[in-house]
């Protein structure tokens, strides 16, 4: 009976959790993408060698304003356990997703307020009134306990 060989891949130490962790905590979201609320997923692709060493970064579906640039950023600073195939030189490809979410802030409130301020002519030609209208917003995190942001129209 002949003995069946598998080929071992190279994969990223601590696996896919950790792999994900590590985009978390190293994406830097681009100011130019914050600026115009973009979110999305951006996808790569990228050759990845017997070593771990990762080659030929292709973004597939990119959302533009820096985000592209960030995830190839990423990828290049990744490093993939090398593996061993004896008498086997292995270049395998392999699909990412780097997501892109503005973290909303959890603890914020706000409040909105308007003011009207009538003030009618007493003339009995004129029957119409002058109406003043001053909108507020406040918004604040009750646990920092500091005022963030005060708009007045």
């Amino acid at each position: 009976m002949k003995r069946v060989k598998f080929l071992k891949y190279p994969e990223y130490p601590g696996g896919k959790t950790s792999l994900n962790q590590y985009i978390q905590d190293n994406l830097v979201y681009p100011a130019d993408a914050l600026k115009h609320n973009i979110e999305g997923n951006v996808l790569l692709s990228a050759e990845i060698n017997d070593n771990g060493e990762i080659h030929e970064i292709r973004v597939d579906k990119g959302l533009g304003y820096g985000c592209d640039e960030e995830a190839v950023r990423l990828l290049q600073g990744i490093y993939f356990g090398g593996v061993s195939n004896p008498g086997i030189r292995l270049k395998t490809t392999k699909k990412f997703r780097i997501p892109f979410k503005i973290k909303k802030e959890k603890g914020l409130k706000e409040i909105n307020y308007s003011l009207k301020k009538d003030s009618a002519k007493s003339d009995t030609t004129e029957k119409h009134a002058v109406k003043q209208v001053y909108n507020y917003t406040i918004s604040w995190n009750p646990d920092s306990g500091q005022s963030l942001q005060d708009s007045s129209k």
